[in-house]
């Protein structure tokens, strides 16, 4: 790429794909003579480091010291920008809302025992083969299957779920923003009743607890002005979708084209623009997040509401349903398997050190999934103190409720400037949002760049963002809400688990371990250790598969908030996790016919070795590493 520079250097340095200019040690050590060979020895990390020469090649380069291919795609400005683009798209709304109700659900502070045995032997060791995977090729979630041309249906399986969970992520955008607008307000909106509510409704500016249950008398249920706030006025929800789902809400949709205009300025430039912008999306929730948390802990109750998150409940830890949420939630956290990561890591510079980075991401969205819920409930603790319940417990609604209802509840009863922390909250949420919406817009850009070069950025930009906001539209009606968990239970939930296995069957065990070893071991001067190997091949696969598994086995019909859909909807439902995985046998036909070969064996035989352009794509590169693996 123009402007970067060309030193050649392994590390922190940055090097440029396709020039290795002189010999060098790709760790700490001395310079290897010209002979090729490679001296292994123990690194502190346990992976064995190799010192080797890759001698320049003869091919012709271009003045800056770039082939042809390498020049056409674009890299990031500079390493440090991967790293915050990866913690802007793993670091989402999951880990505010998500992570603190699913922990309390599972066992409080137990619960993070295993998710951190998961994080260590499901989630760090995939987000590690996708980045090897990704900037060892420079191909995005599709291309990249060139490693094993049968299994590209994998690829673009996986683009069909990220394209389903862009059409409704952006309408979440579009609730916040509403939700942040609103937050400038005085007195804030959702803090009173209104007359039409009737008299079941309570301030949430009142300093008595709302039972959201009957008592068996004659006393209705009491319902918090929050709650029908957000029901009412913002969803405008209907009791079900049997006669349609109504017309696209005009503030809403308006929301909903200002998150996709700001999606489409970050990334008309590709990753170059989005590189820059990364900064803010990865550090600003931080900032606000702290905020929060200080404002928390001065809050009478918070204390409590802590301690309520953080107390193990020992007696769940041997659950299998908490093994199964916490798998689970470290899986669509860190955005593993959806092609994100593959797609961001092939921007990198070949010799990027992205084992570090993989180490840097998934510890930094365990520990702010933690401080998230320890603010959430430090604020949710004041608000259980407010209404005098001694049960944080019975403040608390799950899912996307906590934000919207418990949390903008608890804000309400705040006596000093509530408006100053709504505004920050919500705009928080909405910069998490936007990190992760420009992560998995960037992968469909990628694929579409990939198989069509001469296509622009700012042009592929700008027609998902218009197909998001038609798409999102259907999100934003009376019956939205009810579309919404119909297409995330079935287009990206159910077919991610099915593709995600399916991925790690292709590169652990038809590309193999030993092959993405070496290909390690060429591009970073590192052979993984036995850690890595296991996981890759057998633990990773083989926890997946068990969760798939026990996801099958407690299979229910699928209901929102009680509601039973109509058996048109659970077609639908079904007809789009049947087009996602169909993407397999139909790619894999197409590879095994597409193939060169005298006989059928023969062609399916070679549908399932890497293509013949398979390695990293700058020319120089490719050939040195064509010779490393045949003299291997």
């Amino acid at each position: 790429m123009e402007g970067h520079e060309n030193n050649g250097f392994v590390g922190d340095s940055p090097s440029i794909p396709g020039q290795f200019r002189w010999s060098k040690t790709i760790e700490n050590g001395t310079a290897v003579h010209s002979n090729g060979s490679a001296d292994r020895r123990n690194s502190g990390s346990g992976d064995s480091v190799v010192t080797q020469t890759v001698l320049s090649s003869s091919t012709p380069s271009l003045d800056n010291g770039e082939t042809e291919g390498a020049k056409e795609r674009d890299q990031w400005g500079k390493g440090i920008e991967f790293l915050m683009s990866c913690i802007a798209m793993s670091v989402g709304l999951g880990n505010v809302w998500r992570f603190p109700f699913i922990a309390l659900q599972n066992g409080g502070g137990a619960f993070v025992i295993p998710y951190i045995i998961v994080l260590l032997l499901v989630g760090k060791p995939v987000y590690y083969m996708e980045m090897i995977i990704g900037q060892f090729s420079s191909r995005g979630s599709v291309k990249v299957y060139d490693c094993a041309p049968a299994m590209r249906g994998v690829g673009f399986g996986q683009l069909f779920s990220v394209t389903s969970l862009i059409t409704y992520y952006s309408s979440l955008m579009a609730l916040i923003g509403r939700y942040m607008y609103e937050s400038f307000k005085s007195p804030l909106p959702w803090a009173n009743c209104r007359p039409e509510w009737g008299t079941e409704c309570v301030d949430a500016t009142a300093t008595q607890l709302v039972s959201t249950e009957g008592n068996g008398t004659d006393v209705p249920k009491r319902i918090s002005s929050s709650e029908l706030y957000f029901k009412r006025v913002v969803l405008k929800e209907i009791d079900g979708i049997d006669d349609g789902i109504g017309l696209p809400d005009w503030q809403l949709t308006l929301f909903l084209c200002l998150s996709w205009s700001i999606v489409l300025l970050i990334l008309i430039k590709g990753v170059r623009s989005a590189g820059k912008v990364s900064y803010f999306l990865a550090l600003f929730p931080y900032v606000v997040m702290g905020i929060l948390l200080v404002r928390a802990c001065t809050l009478p109750g918070a204390i409590d509401g802590i301690v309520y998150f953080l107390k193990p409940q020992w007696d769940k830890i041997l659950d299998p349903k908490v093994w199964y949420a916490a798998v689970t939630q470290c899986f669509f956290s860190l955005s593993i398997c959806f092609g994100n990561i593959i797609m961001y890591s092939s921007y990198n510079k070949f010799r990027h050190n992205v084992h570090r980075d993989a180490t840097i991401v998934t510890t930094i969205d365990t520990f702010t999934s933690l401080l998230a819920g320890c603010t959430i409930f430090g604020i949710l603790g004041h608000l259980a103190h407010v209404v005098g319940s001694k049960d944080v417990g019975s403040v608390v609604k799950p899912g996307a409720g906590l934000a919207f209802i418990s949390y903008s509840e608890a804000i309400a009863k705040f006596d000093v400037v509530p408006q100053a922390f709504s505004v920050l909250f919500f705009l928080m949420l909405f910069v998490l949002g936007i990190g992760s919406n420009v992560a998995m817009t960037s992968c469909v850009m990628t694929v579409i760049r990939d198989q069509f070069p001469k296509v622009k950025n700012g042009h592929a930009a700008t027609v998902i963002a218009l197909c998001g906001v038609g798409l999102g539209s259907i999100y934003v009606t009376p019956g939205g809400q009810y579309i919404l968990t119909l297409v995330d239970h079935f287009g990206a939930s159910f077919i991610a688990l099915v593709l995600a296995i399916a991925e790690l069957i292709t590169i652990g065990w038809i590309y193999g371990v030993d092959r993405l070893c070496k290909d390690v071991e060429f591009m970073l001067g590192i052979r993984p250790n036995l850690y890595w190997r296991l996981c890759w091949k057998w633990i990773t696969p083989l926890l997946m598969a068990a969760i798939l598994i026990y996801n099958l086995i407690s299979l229910e019909p699928l209901t929102y908030q009680g509601y039973v859909y109509p058996t048109i909807a659970y077609d639908f439902g079904w007809s789009i996790a049947a087009f996602g995985l169909l993407q397999l046998p139909i790619w894999g036909t197409y590879a095994i016919l597409k193939q060169d070969g005298k006989s059928w064996t023969e062609k399916l035989t070679n549908a399932f070795r890497p293509s013949k352009n398979w390695g990293p794509i700058d020319a120089n590169p490719n050939q040195e590493y064509k010779k490393f693996i045949n003299e291997d």
